[in-house]
Order: C-alpha cells, then structure tokens, then sequence
C-alpha cells in the first residue's frame, strides 16, 4: 500500500484511481496474487483499501484485463497476453471482456505453466532463441484453444519477440494500460 500511495503522490490533480493488479481480481477485491503472494493477499480489498486512504473512487481489475480495454477494436473474439514477470492473459468478445482466466497457471509443457516457462525467470535463465521458441508454441496453443481472432501482445518482455506474427497477431504498448485504466471510466463500467 505504502509503495502505491508513493507512486500516487505526485498526481494531485486525478478525480478517480484504476488499478491493473498482476492477479484474479473480483469486485476489487484480490483473489490470487501468484507472484506476489496469495496467502498474504487473497482476499484483501485493494479498491476500498486505496479509497479510504485517497478519498476518491477505485476501480481495481486484472492488468492483462486493463491492457486489453486499451487495445481491443471490439470485433470479434480479441485475445489479450502479457509477457513479463509472468504471462497474463484476457479474452473479449466484441468489445466485452470474458470471465478472467488464469492461463498461465495451467499445464504448458513438461509439466510447468505457461509462467514457468514463458515468464520472464525462464527467459533468463533459457536465452532468447529458446525463449522465442516458447513463445511461438504458445501463440499456437492458444489460437487452438481460442480461435481467436485478433492477439494481442503486450507486457515488458513483448519486443523481445523476435519472430515473424501473423497478420493477426500484433504488439501493443504498455501504454495501452493507461488507455484501459481510462476506459474503467466510461460509462459502461465492465471488468468490475
């Protein structure tokens, strides 16, 4: 909480907060932190816990969620990952967003998640070339098990990519979770 009221101090002039939290977000309320820590905060209630500190309103979702409301054109089945600490991920149909999936805790291959072996520990530890390797798998499983029709690819470790996308695959910057946060905003109040 400390280290977020920091980053909020010098932005005195906001009306509301959105925040991308790295986890299974309900209602504002975390409830899976895989790399930060579930026993310590599953269950805790980030939205009012940073509204009662900032005295203004709190919108609290997903990160790969956030990103994805900043990137989607809303046709079709949009598919969203994050190539960081972790691997997130988000689905919208037609502009709307998909009940959250934690894809990246499920079996990927040789018997490790989609985070153990595409977050950012294995890209370090593996090189880029197998890195790349992984990736690229991972882009095909998921059109298998989404058919999606757009995917996009943002996160800290997404200009690593060093393969060709197809036409419907494309990088995205992470201002898009800028542009997400804003869209929490709108009138239409989805992802809470």
């Amino acid at each position: 909480m400390e280290a977020l009221l920091k980053l909020i101090e010098p932005l005195a002039d906001y009306t509301q907060v959105s925040v991308g939290f790295p986890g299974v977000v309900r209602n504002g309320k975390i409830v899976t932190a895989p790399n930060l820590g579930t026993e310590e905060l599953g269950g805790f209630d980030l939205a009012s816990a940073l509204q009662e500190r900032l005295g203004k309103p709190v919108r609290v979702i997903n990160d790969a969620d956030m990103q994805g409301f900043g990137a989607i054109e809303g046709n079709g089945l949009e598919m969203v990952i994050t190539l960081g600490t972790g691997f997130g991920s988000a689905l919208f149909m037609d502009g709307e967003l998909a009940p959250h999936l934690e894809i990246a805790h499920l079996p990927f291959r040789k018997d490790k998640t989609y985070d153990q072996q595409i977050g950012d520990k294995a890209r370090k530890k593996i090189g880029k070339k197998e890195w790349n390797s992984r990736v690229k798998r991972a882009i095909k499983t998921l059109r298998v098990l989404t058919h999606f029709d757009k995917l996009y690819i943002g996160g800290g470790n997404a200009d690593r990519i060093s393969f060709e996308l197809e036409p419907d695959v494309k990088i995205i910057s992470n201002d898009c979770g800028v542009k997400g946060g804003a869209w929490l905003w709108k009138e239409k109040k989805g992802g809470e």
